[in-house]
């Protein structure tokens, strides 16, 4: 019988990464973001670009209106920001359709 693997726990900055971007953690629980939530915390699990994650975030104020290019997602949190509910997300009031 073969013993399992032993995974290196890392550190993810998802939350950081949300927090600062103006991304309501619990929207996950709506099932229509549920999928992208899922998706951003995989990928962010597997990011190998930690190191220069935690140096973004070091480097930044506590509000950032995008991700850093290198970001795996970049994309989910754009929509994100995009779909969260209520009207007071940070896209919605930088928005030039407003």
């Amino acid at each position: 019988m073969a013993t399992p693997a032993i995974t290196e726990h890392l550190p993810i900055y998802i939350c950081e990464m949300m927090e600062r971007l103006g991304i309501e953690q619990g929207g996950g629980v709506m099932p229509r973001l549920s999928l992208s939530y899922a998706t951003a915390l995989h990928r962010c699990e597997a990011c190998p670009a930690k190191p220069a994650c935690r140096d973004w975030l070091n480097s930044l104020p506590a509000s950032v209106p995008l991700p850093p290019r290198f970001c795996p997602n970049a994309d989910i949190f754009f929509e994100l920001q995009v779909d969260q509910p209520g009207p007071d997300h940070l896209v919605a009031k930088n928005s030039p359709l407003k």
